[in-house]
């Protein structure tokens, strides 16, 4: 199978999968909107939901990385800080951000993890290295890592909320949480990796998570 034929059905295969994790978080958003939850809140949930991300993503980004052959300690370093910082910022901060600014949302603000949290996020994801390259075979569930990915991102969009959105604004948020979820999670589990892996026919097959 060709790589591209891969990440398209990967892509395919996780999209169902991201959009129910959506739907989810665009009630969940709806209900911190209606119970007037502080934006404390929210912050302090992002804080704890995207260093856990960067963590799932670096551990994810290697273990494929090791199953497809790669080696050596300062590629894998390399690799696995870009898949789990890059990516997760990419997912929970980025996409979101560009979101809210399209969105006009009121209070739309950058909080990028790795420098405003740099003493949690970047020794995260070292340990989401050590994990990878410790244990190959282990599988954190997909679900986990795209409902981790999904309340990461919710929460910094919660952050630029102000009052109930409209339904186009709501729709528009949908999308967004959509798209930080779904590319990125399939990318630092699967793409990314296999960039770099020298054996990249052996992963065929592997990464597909039973939910």
């Amino acid at each position: 199978m060709k790589h591209r034929d891969l990440i398209f059905k990967e892509l395919r295969a996780h999209a169902p999968f991201t959009a129910l994790g959506s739907l989810a978080g665009i009630v969940l958003l709806l209900g911190l909107v209606w119970s007037q939850v502080p934006a404390g809140f929210s912050h302090q949930l992002f804080g704890i939901l995207h260093p856990l991300h960067v963590l799932l993503s670096a551990q994810a980004t290697i273990a494929t990385y090791r199953r497809a052959g790669g080696a050596g300690f300062w590629r894998i370093l390399l690799i696995g800080y870009v898949g789990g910082v890059g990516i997760g910022t990419l997912s929970d901060c980025l996409i979101p951000y560009l979101g809210e600014w399209l969105l006009g949302l009121p209070n739309r603000g950058y909080h990028i993890g790795f420098i405003e949290e740099w003493w949690l996020v970047n020794p995260l994801a070292l340990v989401g290295i050590a994990l990878g390259v410790w244990s190959v075979r282990t599988r954190v569930p997909h679900g986990l890592h795209v409902l981790i990915s999904t309340g990461a991102s919710l929460f910094h969009i919660a952050l630029a909320m102000d009052g109930t959105p409209s339904l186009p604004v709501l729709g528009g948020i949908a999308v967004f949480l959509f798209l930080s979820v779904w590319i990125p999670c399939c990318t630092s589990d699967i793409v990314f990796p296999l960039l770099f892996a020298p054996n990249k026919d052996a992963i065929t097959g592997c990464c597909h998570h039973h939910h």
